[in-house]
């Protein structure tokens, strides 16, 4: 097993490989467990990412204070009345709340970070070092603000050991690509909170990645692929990928109310 022990330098060495200056600022999304076996484990993985870059942000979104109400907005991508339990069970927003564990543990370890900062958004809050001012451009009607902001820094996705169905970037370029977002509400000390711009299902995001072929940049760390994507081609192969076909990017499951929402608002490319 000794052998198979990712060192922290190793960690450094591979994502210094991809370029990015330290003053660039970054938008990661990890997963420790697809690096194996990692010395110091999410605090290594963390601090490698803020040896590249000195300015990093991560999702550190909180679904357990979502509620869903009994009638709401028509098209919306959601069954309402349907969530019972889950509305029993629903938490109270509050600043020191884990992030979801969808989010990953690096996530939460650069939340407790002791220099990190975290916003407000009761459901969709970020996470970030030397980024105070681009999370206070989130709002609960802009929610995702903050990637607007670092694209305007020349700023760039981090993606370790995972791909584009957890790169939240592709929600706000498919935002600005004219795509429907959805209305979600949340559990907060002042009561329920209708929370707009909630982004649509990101299981078919990985279709992107053949547009980006030309922007991206790739290394391998132990068995794990990290890769770069600078945010504005992000956003102009997702602008042009939709473009061409309305619905791309959507996943392949009929079942999917999200998916099935902006369908049946979109029309086929004829």
């Amino acid at each position: 097993m000794e052998g198979d022990l990712i060192s922290f330098r190793e960690l450094v060495n591979g994502l210094r490989s991809l370029g990015i200056q330290r003053h660039e600022p970054v938008i990661a999304h990890a997963s420790l467990s697809a690096f194996g076996y990692v010395a110091r484990g999410a605090d290594a993985l963390l601090g490698a990412v803020l040896a590249v870059s000195e300015k990093v942000m991560m999702s550190t979104f909180t679904y357990k204070t979502m509620i869903t109400p009994e009638a709401g907005p028509p098209n919306n991508g959601i069954q309402y009345g349907s969530q019972g339990d889950q509305n029993r069970q629903a938490e109270f927003f509050h600043p020191r709340m884990p992030a979801d564990r969808l989010m990953g543990v690096v996530a939460e370890t650069l939340r407790r970070h002791t220099l990190a900062w975290r916003s407000a958004h009761p459901i969709l809050s970020f996470a970030a070092i030397g980024l105070d001012e681009i999370l206070e451009t989130q709002t609960v009607a802009d929610p995702l603000a903050p990637i607007g902001k670092l694209a305007e820094m020349d700023g760039w996705v981090l993606l370790l050991g995972v791909d584009h169905t957890v790169n939240t970037s592709i929600h706000y370029a498919e935002m600005l690509a004219g795509r429907k977002g959805f209305v979600r509400w949340a559990l907060t000390d002042s009561g329920i909170l209708e929370c707009p711009g909630f982004p649509g299902c990101s299981r078919g995001f990985q279709a992107i990645a053949g547009d980006l072929q030309d922007v991206i940049r790739k290394s391998k760390v132990g068995p794990a692929l990290v890769q770069a994507v600078p945010l504005q081609a992000l956003f102009e192969g997702v602008r042009s990928r939709l473009i061409r076909d309305p619905r791309a990017l959507l996943c392949a499951d009929l079942a999917c109310t999200r998916c099935g929402s902006v369908r049946s608002t979109t029309p086929l490319v004829t």
